[in-house]
């Protein structure tokens, strides 16, 4: 029995070839036929193996022109060619704040010098698409998690198991979460691994809910009714409920709406087609404009910004808050106190739902343009060990992707035990290639809902047509 596949084997040979300079830069390919004759294979190897180069990025095939190599995957090969050693190797991180990097750095000790880019979060994504347009690409770049299958399908990232495949097997297959082992593989490629999580659901004053005399809503009507209660004794300048809703908070109002949606049983997208124009949709959004009619919330929140709402009710200011699980950062307490003073709960279930949470974060990808993967992939294992999970997330609040550091964190933190149960059946943000559009879209919808610009039907059937237009996928 043959232990490597023939397609397998000249994939290696070609990456290789392409690698040492074989071909030049952005130069061609042999044909199909003439890769046949030369190593003796059938047509079969000869397309699956070309294919999988394709998809990784490693070549690019133009239809009648023939096979070239990319020049996105082309710069790491001219430095790898071109550029003597480090003596001390500098390895450059992208990311768009400071959190995890110390682990990165205590890994790297004195042998490894860290150069990290700190873009604001909003230029994040061009600065990535920037470094590699100038063939400058990071080491390590921390990326929203959304954007990995748009950089995924355009060769951008390193499969990690083509890095470490005993690691990607024996660990972030095991230990990490279904729910993020999945979200990053893309046929055989591991393309990134997801970092420290947070989950979108309902957080509470717990005094507000002993005031109304209630317990954590688990039904549209039950959070209705809670709110309609704390509106009737609010004092001036508080706010019952707070929540990103337009186009300012960006990604933060696609967080909270997602949540508000499948907490009704209604996505975006799935493999059939876009499925946003749905009556569990529509119904979704009559019950946010319900929530604006009946003083729950109020109309100012379609110009808050990305964290105005999570700052109202760290600062007693709000007694509801809907979005992610990084209330510690704005708290500024223990997260022991955090737990007594504010409760956790899944998005309360509409008529055609279920109570839902939307998971989400940062994921780590080595970039196709890396001076020093298998480096980077050093570094990655170091901040992803349980232990080092454990310790950064009990400072920052955020949730550890991996089981076996869910377990251990949530019996020292209460905080962790009630945010984190949630985690194993979080849903995601919808995944697509051109995924900052189809946000966007969705930020739209929810600012003309809450601002009366269009009724809720009105307002998902042209969001649905835009990101049918946006994507190329029809309507289901």
């Amino acid at each position: 029995m043959r232990a490597t596949p023939l397609y397998r084997e000249l994939k290696i040979k070609l990456r290789e070839e392409i690698e040492n300079g074989v071909y030049g830069l952005d130069g061609r390919l042999p044909t199909e036929h003439e890769l046949c004759e030369r190593f003796e294979l059938s047509r079969t190897p000869v397309t699956r193996a070309l294919a999988e180069l394709a998809e990784e990025g490693v070549i690019v095939r133009h239809r009648r022109r023939g096979t070239f190599v990319n020049p996105g995957f082309a710069p790491s090969v001219r430095q790898r060619r071109t550029e003597a050693p480090d003596p001390e190797p500098t390895l450059r991180i992208l990311r768009a704040d400071g959190t995890w990097v110390g682990a990165m750095r205590a890994a790297a000790g004195d042998a490894i010098t860290l150069d990290v880019i700190r873009p604001p979060l909003r230029a994040l994504h061009d600065t990535f698409l920037s470094a590699i347009a100038a063939g400058q690409g990071p080491d390590i770049a921390v990326l929203d998690s959304v954007w990995i299958a748009e950089f995924a399908r355009s060769g951008f990232l390193t499969p990690l198991n083509e890095l470490d495949p005993e690691w990607v097997e024996g660990e972030h297959d095991a230990d990490f979460l279904p729910t993020f082992a999945k979200a990053y593989r893309f046929g055989d490629a591991v393309v990134a691994v997801q970092g420290p999580s947070d989950v979108a659901g309902l957080w509470y004053r717990r005094d507000a809910l002993q005031r109304a005399g209630m317990s954590a809503p688990g039904t549209w009507s039950d959070l209705h009714e809670l709110g309609r209660r704390l509106a009737a004794a609010r004092p001036p300048g508080r706010h019952v409920m707070a929540m990103p809703g337009g186009r300012r908070a960006a990604e933060t109002t696609t967080y909270a709406l997602t949540a508000f949606l499948a907490s009704n049983g209604a996505s975006v997208l799935t493999e059939e087609g876009v499925v946003l124009d749905s009556p569990a949709a529509v119904e979704t959004m009559r019950f946010l404009r319900r929530l604006i009619d009946d003083g729950i919330l109020l109309p100012e929140v379609t110009g808050y910004g990305s964290d105005d709402a999570v700052q109202l009710l760290a600062e007693g200011r709000a007694d509801l808050f809907v979005g992610a699980s990084d209330l510690a950062g704005w708290a500024g307490d223990s997260l022991d106190h955090i737990a007594e003073e504010f409760g956790f709960a899944p998005m309360p279930r509409g008529p055609h739902g279920r109570a839902a949470v939307l998971c989400g974060g940062m994921a780590y990808a080595v970039p196709r343009q890396a001076r020093h993967p298998q480096l980077a992939m050093r570094l990655l294992r170091a901040a992803l060990t349980r232990e080092e999970l454990v310790r950064g997330c009990l400072e920052t609040g955020q949730l550890p992707p991996r089981m076996s550091a869910m377990a251990e964190i949530a019996t020292a933190s209460q905080f962790h035990a009630e945010t984190g149960r949630r985690l194993e059946h979080a849903v995601m943000r919808p995944s697509s290639p051109v995924y900052a559009l189809v946000s966007a879209r969705l930020q739209a919808m929810c600012e003309d809902v809450l601002s009366r610009r269009r009724a809720p039907e009105d307002a998902v059937a042209r969001a649905a047509d835009m990101i049918s237009a946006i994507t190329g996928l029809d309507i289901a």
